[in-house]
């Protein structure tokens, strides 16, 4: 039997994808926002399409604020800005 590919919705697109191709941003208890590459730290989370225009869009209209009712620092964006340069170095290489 084929192995089910776990699926997550982006909070900004509202697309269901495979979770691998979506990064997790978490609020921990204490209200710090981070970004989980792992998917596995405890505290709320919200799942982003990795691609810059998703993330500008979500800046833009505070998405991520809105899903884990905390604030979001622009150093989060720009975190995230710069693994989604990243990932589509990678994938163009390949």
């Amino acid at each position: 039997m084929p192995k089910k590919i776990p699926m997550r919705k982006c909070v900004v697109t509202g697309e269901m994808k495979p979770k691998k191709e979506l990064i997790r941003i978490v609020r921990s208890k204490e209200g710090d926002v981070s970004i989980d590459p792992t998917g596995k730290k405890a505290g709320r989370g919200a799942y982003i399409t990795l691609s810059k225009e998703c993330i500008l869009l979500a800046k833009k209209k505070n998405t991520l604020a809105h899903h884990l009712k905390a604030t979001i620092d622009d150093s989060i964006y720009e975190q995230l800005l710069q693994l989604a340069e990243k990932e589509n170095r990678e994938t163009n290489e390949s």
